[in-house]
């Protein structure tokens, strides 16, 4: 898939806020600070579309991008470390509760992780309880470059290795890396395969 149009559309600070669309929704979450809004942009070929900030937490909507007219990027708030009060942080996690849960189009979760660091528990406890309220999500390894190949795939295997002790298989996986660009044309194309798979199903 070629990106050829990114145009945000709304930011929501609740789930009665976001737009009324049938357009499959491709959302991405992660930790505060874990690169999301580079690895946006970099998708998307726009270095201005998601703002990036060295001050983690700066997302605190849900912020709504139209891709080539016919499916929605979605960006969410971080969890985790954000430096906001605790009736923000109760405010975010309902924010997200409430998408992931209720947003009927919602197509794939993609759950960012920061490849230089051993499985936080911040992040285990996200996914886990995705896969008990059987939301879909795959997850995202970010920051590819910052490591040598050898400790890249020393630290995505552990992370495995970790999550095979309380799941019976893993999700997709992505290695990025939004200075390099790696990873791009992989989500690109798992996107396009669900955006065909449910044009499939809807007989277009």
């Amino acid at each position: 898939m070629t990106i050829k149009t990114a145009i945000f559309k709304k930011s929501a600070s609740r789930l009665q806020e976001c737009p009324r669309s049938d357009f499959p929704e491709y959302a991405f979450i992660g930790r505060s600070n874990v690169g999301k809004s580079s690895l946006i942009n970099m998708l998307c070929n726009n270095n201005k579309l998601a703002k990036t900030s060295a001050t983690p937490g700066k997302t605190q909507l849900i912020n709504f991008f139209l891709i080539n007219d016919n499916w929605h990027l979605v960006d969410l708030p971080g969890y985790g470390f954000a430096k906001t009060s605790k009736s923000n942080r109760d405010k975010f996690e309902l924010i997200i509760s409430d998408y992931c849960q209720k947003r009927e189009n919602l197509a794939t979760l993609f759950v960012l992780i920061d490849s230089r660091l051993p499985l936080q528990k911040i992040d285990f406890d996200f996914m886990q309880w995705c896969s008990t309220k059987e939301i879909p999500f795959s997850i995202v390894y970010t920051k590819a470059d910052k490591n040598s190949k050898s400790e890249l795939a020393r630290n995505i295997k552990k992370i495995e290795d970790d999550l095979l002790k309380h799941w019976e298989e893993l999700p997709n996986s992505f290695t990025t890396s939004a200075e390099k660009k790696t990873g791009k044309e992989e989500i690109l194309d798992f996107i396009q395969f669900h955006n065909d798979e449910i044009n499939k199903l809807n007989g277009v």
